[in-house]
């Protein structure tokens, strides 16, 4: 809940030097988190920001809020635990797609099954940064690393996929260039109650550099992205006159105007559908033949987890005023260690 208090981006800036290569994404992905923030209306001692290990797990130094610098993998296992314990405190979880769908991917994916309401923002630059260019979960096959001199011969995870595998109430994405769409979606995850996963497509100038360029470069942009909002219709293109429709149980892009479709063939973009069939299909378009999408995907009220644990013992205490130790001793109650 917001207090009436107006902030600025400057109220969540810590005094620390940002340690982070020129040019790398993870710039854009700081500050516009500020700025979200700022927006939110959620005081900074009311604020916490938990990371794992990588690049991106260095973001809760720059942050003026409580915050955790973990161990890899662990991050969303913690922030968890902070959640559950202090159900008052925003908690957001900055990881990266090595922290967050390796090591990690057991507390990932459990986060979400459980819907615990944590902020989730996943930097994904498809290669381990930090610890000098391996291939990550998110590499493409055939991707050529460090650690895959002659190209990957595995599938990679798909971010959004294992969200909707996990049974995830919220999916957005952005790219790192894009600070309002960004924006636009740490806002709404931070809104959303339950857990959000934002997927950042975030560049790593030196080790895997423009790896997001053929839908991030403003060239092409337009034409091979797709910002969905909710409510209004599904329309891409520089002149906003291509959209998309069902054809089947497959999506396809059409162009209005042309063999008789009109405005109202295109779909309409609703994130609150509780089946997910529509909203996997969208998160799943990559840029190639369909346009990628940006923005949020799905937005789907549930039980929240720390909510369900608060009234869980709320009850229990209410049926057992007992609420100190000194209590406890002095009660009837005994107990015979043999």
């Amino acid at each position: 809940m917001s207090s009436n208090t107006e902030y600025t981006a400057k109220d969540f800036k810590s005094d620390q030097y940002v340690r982070w290569c020129p040019g790398c994404g993870d710039h854009a992905v700081v500050n516009t988190l500020q700025k979200a923030m700022a927006e939110l209306g959620i005081p900074p001692h009311k604020t916490a920001v938990i990371s794992g290990i990588g690049c991106s797990s260095r973001l809760p130094y720059y942050m003026n809020t409580y915050g955790f610098h973990t161990i890899h993998g662990r991050a969303a296992a913690i922030a968890t635990g902070v959640k559950t314990a202090n159900p008052d405190l925003t908690v957001w979880q900055i990881t990266g797609d090595g922290d967050c769908l390796a090591i990690g991917g057991n507390h990932f994916i459990h986060a979400l099954r459980r819907n615990v309401d944590l902020n989730i923002i996943l930097l994904n630059n498809k290669i381990y940064g930090l610890t000098k260019g391996q291939y990550s979960p998110t590499s493409d096959r055939g991707a050529v690393t460090k650690s895959s001199p002659y190209g990957t011969v595995e599938d990679p995870f798909v971010p959004a996929e294992l969200t909707f595998g996990a049974r995830g109430h919220f999916f957005a994405r952005a790219i790192d260039v894009d600070l309002a769409v960004s924006k636009e979606v740490m806002v709404e995850a931070g809104r959303h109650k339950g857990a959000s996963v934002v997927e950042i497509l975030q560049n790593c100038v030196i080790f895997n550099d423009h790896i997001h360029s053929y839908v991030a470069d403003k060239e092409f942009r337009a034409e091979r992205t797709i910002h969905l909002k909710h409510g209004e219709k599904m329309l891409f293109g520089k002149d906003l006159n291509k959209g998309l429709v069902l054809d089947g149980f497959t999506l396809k892009a059409v162009t209005i105007g042309e063999n008789g479709v009109t405005l109202n063939d295109i779909l309409t973009h609703d994130v609150t559908t509780r089946d997910n069939f529509l909203h996997q299909r969208l998160a799943m378009m990559d840029g190639h033949e369909l346009p990628l999408a940006v923005g949020v995907i799905r937005s789907v009220d549930a039980p929240v987890y720390d909510q369900e644990v608060k009234k869980q013992i709320d009850s229990i205490r209410e049926k057992n005023p007992k609420k100190t130790l000194r209590d406890l001793l002095l009660s009837e109650e005994t107990w015979e260690v043999k």
